[in-house]
């Protein structure tokens, strides 16, 4: 078997969270993109979980040291297109607020407004 490194790195924004939603903006660059140049769907999945988290903390700071987190326990996403360049917005909204068990659905999408991923995901909270 072939040994290689493999590296990425990947940046993004809270830009709001409210009762109702958490939204978020990352810009695809090399960091984020697979040997093809288009956006990795981990990449893709990774910036939709981290704003679902953001909704289900409710604005609260993610820090080390918390009581609690919420994790996801399921994650089930539909990568429905794929980007090389641009701008992407990710919006978690809630389908059902429980706790301790939430479940949210994200939609990342480009500038232009085309569904990228749709990702619903189920958080529980640990302790």
């Amino acid at each position: 078997m072939a040994e290689r490194s493999l590296s990425g790195q990947i940046a993004f924004d809270i830009t709001g969270v409210s009762e109702a939603e958490a939204e978020g903006e990352m810009q695809v660059d090399a960091g984020v993109v697979n040997p093809f140049g288009a956006i990795h769907a981990g990449a893709l999945v990774w910036f939709a979980d981290v704003v679902a988290a953001n909704l289900v903390l409710g604005g609260e700071q993610i820090r080390e040291g918390k009581d609690s987190f919420p994790v996801a326990i399921t994650l089930n996403g539909q990568m429905l297109a794929n980007r090389c360049t641009g701008p992407l917005t990710a919006v978690a909204r809630w389908v059902q607020r429980g706790h301790p068990v939430a479940t949210t659905r994200t939609e990342v999408r480009d500038q232009d407004g085309t569904l990228l991923l749709e990702l619903t995901s189920t958080h529980t909270s640990t302790i």
